[in-house]
């Protein structure tokens, strides 16, 4: 579906120039045809060291421009340096825009197109190979489903918003290590069926798949997210299934009537749920992991303080941003520490955007506060 007229879009990005500034339209040829996509490269890019990827598929009759604002990773890859393509679909035999996920006779490569576009912009930018994420929006999310399934030597890790599994993916699924997976889906979703349809495998069932791939936990712990804003009409719950192999999860967020769009996003529309921004949470799940698990954190995820906060801090050591894994969407105030006592940064930080920028600090060894809990944590240069 379209979610917004291509002319505000425009209007809208001609006013963000900043944006624009750092967006690059490029194409290649893959089996003949002409591949365009769109790349967004992060003011925090300096090519000397390595950054993870981020592959945002579009939805089915949308594009690669409406994705980038309608699913929108540039503020978070603004800060958390890492490089997002927007993929360009092609046409179907009805002349709509699509990945081949196994629907209507396509017959397009969209997995070797997916890698051949990998690999062309890992021959142009520093590319951290063992952190190349896909996520997407319907049929985009369905395309990350097939890398998970076709091209896992090359993916470390997808979520899926509002998609599913083709039943041509889910048959023919040959995922080659354990694979981090995120759902986030609606229960009122009309486009996209909960509980499936022709062109999908119900929801629940390709969670029950991953769980069982991933030899997670088969019951997951569950928590009620806060219902902050109470005039969307829906509510969401999360459902972790962990101690997978390797350390991998797989995760749902359940939107109890949520509709066939992008939580949190401004150009969401009816049936939109703003509890959560599925852009923030779909990060802060994907940048856990590289492509053998679980990347090395300072802790284990913990409970603390009085509002059930759960924290857990990686990479560590960093070089720029710590990421903290939330279980709340309360603003929580933060203090960073040197040895000495010296406070040297402070500010606030939620699951909407969990990442402290510790760029500007010399390297050596400090002390991250919250709720009246100290982590030590390592700035190397």
């Amino acid at each position: 579906m379209k979610y917004f007229f291509f002319l505000f879009l425009f209007t809208l990005s001609a006013s963000n120039l900043s944006f624009a500034q750092q967006t690059i339209e490029g194409s290649l040829e893959h089996d003949n045809l002409q591949r365009d996509y769109i790349l967004y490269v992060p003011d925090s890019y300096s090519g000397e060291t390595a950054v993870p990827l981020l592959f945002n598929f579009h939805g089915y009759t949308s594009n690669a421009t409406e994705q980038m604002f309608y699913g929108d990773f540039r503020p978070i890859a603004d800060t958390a340096n890492f490089i997002i393509v927007h993929p360009m679909g092609t046409q179907d035999n009805t002349g709509t825009t699509h990945f081949n996920v196994g629907w209507g006779g396509s017959s397009v490569d969209d997995v070797g197109f997916s890698e051949t576009l990998l690999e062309a912009i890992a021959s142009e930018y520093n590319i951290d190979l063992t952190r190349v994420y896909s996520t997407g929006m319907s049929n985009g999310g369905f395309m990350s489903y097939e890398l998970a399934c076709q091209l896992s030597d090359k993916i470390a890790a997808i979520a899926s918003v509002t998609g599913s599994m083709s039943f041509f993916t889910f048959n023919n699924c040959d995922p080659q290590h354990p694979t981090p997976i995120l759902q986030i889906h609606g229960t009122a979703d009309q486009t996209v069926p909960y509980n499936g349809a022709i062109f999908a495998k119900p929801i629940e069932e390709v969670v029950s798949y991953w769980v069982n791939f991933n030899n997670c936990d088969s019951t997951p712990e569950v928590s009620d997210l806060p219902n902050t804003n109470t005039s969307d009409g829906s509510t969401v719950a999360h459902f972790v299934y962990d101690n997978g192999d390797n350390g991998v999860n797989t995760e749902f967020f359940k939107i109890t009537n949520g509709g066939h769009t992008w939580a949190g996003s401004f150009f969401g529309g009816v049936g939109t749920n703003y509890d959560i921004n599925a852009s923030a949470v779909v990060w802060n799940f994907l940048s856990r992991y590289d492509i053998n698990g679980l990347i090395d954190t300072a802790t284990d995820v913990e409970e603390v303080g009085e509002k059930g906060l759960k924290v857990g801090i990686f990479p560590n050591p960093t070089t720029d941003f710590i990421h903290l894994e939330m279980g709340t969407l309360q603003q929580i105030p933060f203090e960073v520490f040197t040895l000495s006592g010296e406070q040297v940064l402070k500010g606030t930080v939620d699951s909407s955007h969990p990442i402290i920028d510790v760029s500007r600090l010399t390297s050596g060894v400090y002390f991250l506060e919250i709720e009246g809990k100290a982590y030590k944590i390592l700035k190397a240069e």
